[in-house]
């Protein structure tokens, strides 16, 4: 852990979810400060990836607020708060899974190269300049998350814990400011895990960005956050650092067990 700025950079405020008669999230705040690992964790249904999913705007909340670098983000499409320098991964790896590595990783640039379709048809400077850009953003990231070897397999190929690591590099070369993961230790094994905890604190260490996860492996969770929000039901029970939420006796309860 690292001694974050006094900056905010997310800002989330009495934010409500309802699904028909469900209130699945009732009146959850947080921030995030730049630069900060910031951790949500709880049971199956206490409604963490519905929060997830709000902030990065595949799904627009029933009433509250979501501000990013202070302007609002609350009911933007997500590739808008992608633009804007949020980006995620999923519980579940969606990579292209027929596409090789660095393909991937070219895909995730598109919006950032000329798509002018006479450009690209003749080859114009303005084109091949954009597309030498992202090959060479792709070959930094694929050294960066130790993949260069692999750039030429197909994704689909590698192992659970390498795809892992594929989508990390994907959403890094697109320069977010935010980074959102969505339980990525599920899955992987202790080796994995250990290096997974590794290239969190890398990545805000090297290269500036804010974490915002879920996570159920709470050793990984105790290890890597500077600050912690406990959810039950829908609702926040309690926010505070590692060693507030270890003692905290309803997360004792609750979560971590009771000896």
């Amino acid at each position: 852990m690292m001694t974050t700025t006094n900056t905010t950079l997310l800002e989330v405020s009495g934010l409500s979810m309802r699904f028909g008669g469900l209130l699945a999230v009732d009146g959850v705040s947080l921030s995030v400060m730049d630069k900060e690992v910031f951790a949500i964790i709880g049971p199956n249904g206490a409604g963490k990836t519905t929060v997830f999913n709000c902030i990065s705007g595949f799904y627009q909340p029933t009433s509250g607020d979501i501000s990013l670098g202070g302007a609002s983000i609350a009911r933007k499409p997500s590739h808008v708060v992608a633009q804007q320098g949020l980006v995620r991964t999923f519980q579940n790896i969606r990579l292209f899974k027929t596409l090789s590595v660095v393909e991937n990783l070219l895909v995730a640039q598109h919006n950032q190269i000329n798509n002018n379709l006479v450009s690209g048809l003749l080859k114009l400077p303005g084109y091949r300049r954009a597309e030498k850009e992202a090959l060479d953003r792709a070959a930094y990231w694929l050294d960066q998350l130790g993949l260069t070897a692999l750039a030429n397999r197909e994704a689909g190929t590698l192992s659970y814990g390498l795809q892992r690591r594929v989508e990390i590099a994907r959403c890094m070369i697109t320069k977010p400011r935010l980074l959102l993961l969505d339980e990525p230790a599920a899955g992987l094994n202790p080796q994995e895990k250990q290096e997974l905890q590794q290239l969190i604190d890398r990545l805000r260490r090297e290269h500036g960005v804010a974490v915002l996860l879920i996570e159920h492996d709470m050793s990984l969770i105790m290890g890597i956050s500077d600050r912690i929000l406990v959810m039950e039901h829908g609702k926040p029970i309690v926010t505070g650092t590692p060693e507030l939420v270890r003692n905290d006796e309803r997360v004792i309860k609750a979560y971590l067990g009771e000896e």
